[in-house]
């Protein structure tokens, strides 16, 4: 068994952000020393930010406050580690180049994960405002393979326990649910745990090194409808189905203002195309279930009695 001082030392940038607490949590779980580089804490920093730090101190992670414009703190940084899981949200996509560029510097990193954890960029071309989006990501992909930098690319479609607050609402009172498209494309729904655990997994596996690694797991893939129906059969509760067409989806793409813009299309690639489903795995893919296949993920069924018993809370992503 790996003893603790083998294990790569791991930095999180956007560690306080709503998948890197996970991503944080996990390598510490997983016995890996663990630095997180985070904006200052200041007077005006939300209560929850100050307390995520403290929670992150308690359990032994090392926090450095800076900006990612500071080059040479962030390479003096990037010598005392060996792997960086970037996390950021979409605002600071792009400053990912200057994280590119300090690894470039440094020379020493292992393994760079840039954040992407969602769609498969390469292989989806979604409505306007979420392609603008996956193209920042492509173009971090490219700095990353022009570099040399030793890379994984992670994608774990959606985030489960966020979507399912999005499309159930389980902690409103409600008698309806919003369904997208015709609720019959499929989707992957992956529970957030899984794909931090997994994660950390992948950073030190010579077989992902340098590749895309999709997370697919067959008991995560499920439509609107199954969804719904599955948790009426959990709760006793009846709900009226509402459809919102893909026409109106696009429709909503194009007149709503920036960044609003941007969730609908999500919305229509992942949920009303089925987007996440529409193209097949190959022998050259690498497909995370099948690669650790004692890795057992949440299935679907499993995720919902965890809304049940003790409900993850909804939360916002960051498109400004």
């Amino acid at each position: 068994m790996e003893g603790e001082n083998t294990k790569p030392k791991i930095l999180i940038f956007g560690g306080t952000g709503y998948l890197g607490k996970y991503m944080v949590k996990a390598s510490v779980a997983s016995g890996h020393k663990t630095f997180v580089y985070a904006r200052p804490v200041t007077q005006n920093s939300r209560t929850s930010k100050v307390e995520i730090h403290k929670e992150f101190q308690g359990i032994g992670v090392t926090i450095i406050e800076g900006e990612l414009d500071e080059h040479e703190k962030i390479v003096s940084i990037l010598k005392e580690v060996d792997v960086v899981i970037s996390t950021v949200a979409y605002p600071q996509f792009l400053d990912q180049l200057k994280i590119v560029r300090a690894i470039k510097v440094a020379g020493n990193i292992k393994r760079f994960l840039p954040s992407e954890f969602g769609c498969e960029e390469d292989r989806v071309r979604p409505l306007p405002p979420f392609e603008a989006c996956l193209e920042k990501k492509r173009i971090v992909r490219r700095a990353i393979e022009a570099a040399q930098i030793p890379y994984t690319f992670v994608s774990a479609n959606l985030c489960g326990a966020y979507f399912v607050n999005v499309l159930l609402r389980p902690s409103e009172s409600h008698d309806d649910v919003v369904v997208y498209g015709s609720g019959e494309a499929k989707a992957v729904f992956n529970y957030e745990e899984d794909i931090a655990k997994c994660t950390i997994k992948v950073i030190n596996d010579p077989r992902t090194c340098n590749r895309i690694v999709i997370y697919r797991p067959q008991a995560s893939i499920i439509s609107q409808l199954e969804l719904i129906s599955l948790w009426e059969q959990k709760t006793g509760w009846s709900f009226k189905r509402v459809h919102v067409s893909e026409e109106e989806l696009v429709k909503l793409s194009e007149t709503l203002p920036p960044p609003e813009d941007i969730p609908i299309s999500i919305i229509h690639s992942a949920l009303a195309k089925g987007d996440l489903m529409n193209f097949e795995l190959g022998e050259d893919d690498i497909e995370a279930s099948m690669l650790y296949p004692d890795f057992k993920f949440t299935t679907i069924d499993q995720l919902l009695d965890i809304f049940l018993i003790d409900p993850p809370k909804p939360a916002r992503t960051a498109f400004e």
